[in-house]
């Protein structure tokens, strides 16, 4: 991990866009909020973002976030099951964007197409909702957990929790903030090994002075119920 700016080889600094910024700024609504429902934003032609909005939000009143990313090879409908019970029952919006390609552009060669996407689809869910600014969450499974850890990382300025679900990898070209970290992972993940990815996780985010949870379950290369409900209390008692 670094902090501060980001140079390139010769000294000049990167453009934000590069290193993960997302450029997003809490405002006031512009336009009606959408019903309770599942709802395609109608931002992009193939993988567009999906909003689950929840019954009984209070007009006017902020409202959390989480935004979830899939892993590999997923999709919103794969992985909006994870958490959107949760949405329904604690009152929170349920962000899903969709990778352009099979996975996310850092997993594949940097920042890119996914991160405007992501800034397009953050800003419509904006434009509609009052947002909360103590609990805006990233976060993801596999791929996807990787995904929330580095974009979170980078915009923490913004994002104030980070939920990691077997992520593999963390990639920050600069950090912001300091969001809460939740990092969960099973010990008998034959896929993404825990002393490869969240235990050295862990101890890396903790050292750079991040507020850092880590369970390890008993279990493989998948969420689990269980935990996940103690990341959502993790974010919902903040």
């Amino acid at each position: 991990m670094t902090g501060g700016v980001v140079s390139a080889p010769d000294g000049v600094p990167l453009a934000p866009e590069l290193t993960g910024r997302l450029g997003f700024a809490h405002r006031l609504p512009v336009a009606p909020p959408l019903p309770p429902g599942r709802h395609a934003l109608g931002l992009f032609d193939t993988r567009d973002a999906v909003l689950v909005v929840p019954d009984g939000l209070a007009p006017g009143r902020p409202v959390p976030l989480v935004v979830l990313f899939h892993g590999g090879g997923g999709s919103a409908e794969k992985i909006l099951p994870m958490l959107e019970a949760h949405a329904a029952a604690e009152g929170f919006l349920l962000l899903a964007p969709q990778s352009l390609f099979p996975t996310w552009d850092l997993v594949i060669g940097g920042h890119g197409p996914d991160r405007e996407r992501l800034s397009e689809a953050l800003a419509a869910v904006a434009a509609r909702f009052p947002l909360d600014p103590q609990r805006f969450v990233f976060a993801g499974h596999s791929d996807g957990g990787s995904y929330a850890l580095s974009l979170g990382l980078a915009n923490g300025d913004v994002v104030t929790h980070v939920v990691a679900s077997s992520a593999g990898f963390l990639s920050v070209h600069c950090q912001a903030g300091a969001p809460r970290i939740f990092l969960s992972h099973g010990t008998r993940d034959e896929q993404i090994p825990i002393d490869r990815s969240a235990r050295p996780h862990a101890a890396r985010l903790a050292a750079a002075g991040y507020d850092v949870t880590i369970v390890e379950y008993d279990g493989p290369h998948a969420h689990q119920p269980e935990v996940v409900a103690q990341a959502v209390a993790f974010f919902r008692d903040a």
